[in-house]
């Protein structure tokens, strides 16, 4: 079903946005109905609220963000978005990622900064949008940042479900993967080992630039689309986070996040 509209309107093009120490911010959430291992999930039931509900009332909660919308090819999250006062865009049913579904509602948009917050991370704390965005007013030259977090658990390390990263000592991503980076030789002290939450915030431009990029073998081999931003010399820059993400994938996560929804507060 071919479809085209807006929940509500869209950002204008012209006159007041949204301001972070004067930037502008828009946060994008992509939200598709297909998936794999647990199809229709945006619209999935936690105490009350559809999942792609949580998380938009989290991201409009972000004391940086001001202008949220949900990216969809689906005309059923389009219309749940609409029922709780949301905003959404229609958007094309043949995107191969969510960085390519972002791309096209910000190629629309005069935002300087575009925050893509994922569709299944519905106890997301709206401080962790905050840390990712505040890295570019003390870096006036970011294109990209993202989170990261201490790894405890030494059967996340080894995880390849549990995405990894390594940075410089000023916290640039030198490289993401599944594997348990770094290695450690046996007699060495232990290194951080850092864990990658998968929020990102990029500059407009940067974004529209990164998404016209042709895919990279490391990104293709490891299947990890911020590899192609490494591989075509866009650093990202990584922010450390005290806070947990839980992402939705299957449905035993989504009955972990019943679980724990009582014993968040809500955005």
């Amino acid at each position: 079903m071919d479809v085209v509209r807006f929940a509500v309107p869209l950002l204008p093009t012209s006159g007041p946005t949204v301001h972070s120490s004067s930037l502008s911010v828009v946060a994008i959430i992509p939200a598709r109905y297909q998936s794999t291992r647990l199809p229709g999930k945006a619209l999935a039931d936690i105490g009350g609220r559809t999942m792609i509900e949580h998380v938009y009332r989290r991201a409009s909660a972000a004391r940086s963000v001001g202008v949220v919308i949900v990216a969809t090819d689906d005309v059923r999250i389009c219309d749940a978005v609409e029922a709780f006062g949301g905003r959404a865009q229609m958007t094309s049913g043949s995107h191969r990622s969510g960085t390519d579904r972002l791309a096209e509602v910000a190629s629309g948009l005069t935002a300087d900064l575009v925050v893509n917050v994922q569709g299944d991370e519905p106890l997301i704390e709206p401080s962790m949008i905050d840390e990712a965005i505040d890295a570019f007013r003390t870096e006036p030259s970011l294109e990209m940042s993202t989170l990261r977090r201490q790894i405890d658990d030494p059967a996340d390390l080894h995880d390849p479900n549990v995405t990894k990263v390594v940075v410089d000592r000023s916290g640039y991503a030198m490289y993401f993967s599944r594997a348990p980076i770094p290695f450690i030789r046996a007699g060495c002290p232990a290194a951080p080992a850092w864990r990658h939450i998968g929020l990102y915030v990029y500059r407009r431009e940067s974004l529209l630039r990164l998404t016209s990029l042709a895919p990279t073998a490391m990104e293709e081999a490891e299947a990890l689309e911020q590899l192609r931003a490494l591989e075509h010399n866009i650093r990202i820059k990584t922010i450390e986070t005290m806070h947990e993400c839980v992402g939705v994938d299957t449905p035993e996560d989504l009955e972990r996040v019943r679980r724990l929804a009582p014993a968040v507060s809500r955005a």
